[in-house]
């Protein structure tokens, strides 16, 4: 018999058993409440000699969730690949496929050793269906079994959470490594974290960023009988201690309600930053243009400072003004941005005043070497930051040190400049 047909039939021998063993151990496990959690969509999974439970639960896509449907998550990939847009959150060259939707529960808020994490919660789409996977280990021994159902089972591209850059996925890669001998390899993924997008979008807006806040207030998704998840930990150790699986089971279903939240919420965000929100306030299109000037988008961030100041006037209407003039400059369309200064210093007040004064000081000093013109304007922003001073008992000293500078550099090229030609005003 040749050697790779020996080796086949050694392997083969080996599996046998290897399954065997695992049969035979299993049948000594006894699990609390099985018809209770088959009943849940729940079932255990076993692994040297332990266990850990999946729970599976499906939807259709058509399935709506506040303001969109899942449907709708198609349509925002789709129109990624449309776009020219680059962005942090483009999934140009992706599937809806490629991308699963994650959240943990642990049983603290800090990093470290110390927390462990006992529900591993994901979405994702598979024919036409939504499929929610949660991974419960049932007791604090059982990581093993826990990872290796989990790292089996996820095979895409991307994960979308809410803080998972600097909680979850960091959280993963902790516990990973003190188990990383007996289960596989942890995969790299890109990664979205729609918490920096919440913030950008509607901090300004929102008491707070959190995602049931986010839910109530922006996606129009109300949940009943949802378990905070502060809760989760004590409820985690309760049914530790006494295999009451009632708490443990409204834990998953928050769980649940999480991940398909960031669905909804990753189409939303789509909709806003591709311009397909029918809904979009004026404020909302304002910091997506200030989100694609810090990405230095210049042409997308001029179109939408230009569709959100049409008919919008108001406080945030004066800022978006000044950084609409920003990226005229920064194209090199001076001669659009003059008219916004011009029209801030005017009707404005405020430090977006100031910063119009300076930039107008800088266009007449150096553009136009009107230094007579350029020390009139640093004087109308100093005397602008008096008046913010005598409002609020505080000065910007940033822009008081700046204009103070301008205004004594300009006081002497002037002086030069008569020395030169003392006929000149």
């Amino acid at each position: 018999m040749k050697l790779k047909a020996k080796l086949k039939m050694y392997e083969s021998y080996l599996t046998y058993e290897e399954s065997k063993i695992q049969t035979e151990a299993t049948q000594n496990i006894e699990i609390p409440h099985l018809e209770k959690w088959n009943s849940f969509n729940t079932t255990p999974y076993f692994l040297d000699g332990a266990y850990c439970l999946i729970r599976e639960k499906r939807y259709p896509i058509h399935t709506k969730r506040g303001k969109y449907s899942f449907s709708d998550f198609f349509n925002a990939v789709s129109a990624w690949q449309n776009s020219d847009v680059d962005h942090p959150l483009s999934t140009k060259g992706f599937q809806p496929t490629d991308l699963f939707f994650f959240d943990t529960e642990t049983t603290g808020l800090g990093g470290g050793v110390g927390n462990t994490i006992f529900l591993l919660g994901y979405a994702y789409v598979k024919d036409n269906e939504i499929i929610v996977k949660q991974h419960l280990l049932p007791e604090p021994g059982g990581e093993i079994p826990l990872y290796d159902s989990f790292l089996k089972s996820i095979d895409y591209t991307t994960l979308v959470t809410y803080n998972g850059k600097a909680f979850d996925w960091p959280q993963v890669k902790t516990r990973h490594t003190l188990i990383r001998e007996h289960v596989p390899k942890l995969p790299q993924f890109g990664h979205f974290d729609l918490l920096h997008a919440a913030r950008r979008l509607w901090k300004g807006k929102l008491e707070s960023v959190k995602l049931s806040m986010v839910e109530k207030e922006v996606l129009g998704i109300k949940r009943e009988d949802d378990v905070p998840g502060f809760l989760a930990p004590m409820i985690y150790f309760d049914f530790v201690e006494t295999k009451n699986v009632d708490g443990i089971m409204k834990i998953m279903e928050h769980n649940e309600e999480d991940v398909l939240s960031l669905i909804t919420l990753y189409t939303h965000l789509s909709f806003q930053l591709l311009e397909l929100d029918q809904e979009q306030s004026k404020i909302e299109q304002i910091q997506v243009g200030k989100w694609y000037s810090s990405l230095k988008q210049t042409s997308q961030a001029i179109k939408i400072y230009e569709q959100a100041l049409e008919n919008f006037e108001g406080k945030e209407a004066w800022q978006a003004k000044f950084d609409l003039a920003l990226q005229y400059k920064k194209q090199k369309q001076i001669e659009k941005a003059i008219p916004l200064w011009d029209e801030i210093i005017k009707k404005g007040k405020g430090t977006v005043k100031v910063n119009a004064t300076i930039e107008m000081a800088k266009y007449l000093e150096h553009k136009q070497k009107d230094f007579y013109m350029a020390l009139d304007m640093a004087k109308v922003g100093l005397h602008e930051l008096k008046t913010i001073q005598k409002i609020s008992n505080k000065i910007p000293e940033k822009l008081e040190q700046d204009l103070q500078k301008r205004i004594q550099r300009l006081k002497l090229k002037l002086l030069k400049q008569r020395r030169v030609n003392p006929y000149r005003k």
